[in-house]
């Protein structure tokens, strides 16, 4: 059974950097590359941190029902491919959605059993140190990221989990035991409980 870890953080708060690690330490995890309309950045790489297309394409696979999530953020379309979910089936992993808050309400609603794990940096101070120090961004960007992340954070009651991240090992580890402990869970266990009681024979 595949289990769907959503992941949400305003921009500045180290998801990337935590999902980055925490894949590097579970071959049992898939990635979901999302899809979006924005041009690529820096070091990106086309099929690995997104799959590029142009808005008319995104529109045209959002009426043909392509998308298990999308969802307009900064001007820019960004969808999760049905596809991916299939892929993880198939293969006998979990997935790892790296998703907005619009995009989270709605995978959960499609999907109401999946993981929805909120990432936050300590403060709004740190917040906008690490949005600064990535030099990424000019001064009117930095102020809307932080307004955004304002807005986000007050959707903090939709998560199952809410990860505070003070030091990147640490907040590894508790992703990581997340995962592990929701692999366990009663109710994804079924499948595997079930030979167990037959091989005892009837009681």
């Amino acid at each position: 059974m595949t289990t769907v870890f959503i992941i949400s953080a305003p921009s500045g708060s180290g998801k990337s950097t935590l999902v980055s690690r925490l894949l590097a330490t579970d071959p049992d995890l898939r990635f979901s590359v999302s899809y979006t309309t924005r041009n690529r950045r820096g070091n990106e790489v086309a099929g690995e941190s997104y799959v590029y297309i142009s808005r008319d394409e995104f529109v045209r696979r959002i009426a043909a029902n392509e998308f298990l999530e999308h969802a307009e953020v900064f001007g820019n379309f960004y969808g999760t491919h049905r596809g991916v979910l299939d892929q993880a089936r198939g293969e006998g992993k979990d997935l790892i959605l790296d998703i907005d808050v619009q995009g989270a309400r709605q995978l959960k609603e499609r999907i109401p059993e999946a993981v929805s794990i909120f990432i936050l940096a300590p403060s709004r101070d740190i917040l906008e140190q690490r949005l600064r120090s990535r030099s990424e961004d000019s001064e009117e960007v930095i102020q809307r990221r932080l307004r955004e992340a304002a807005k986000e954070i007050r959707n903090y009651r939709q998560y199952d989990y809410i990860l505070v991240n003070h030091q990147v090992e640490e907040s590894v580890s508790i992703l990581s035991a997340i995962v592990r402990a929701e692999r366990v869970r009663r109710g994804r266990m079924e499948d595997r409980i079930r030979p167990i009681l037959d091989s005892f024979g009837p009681c």
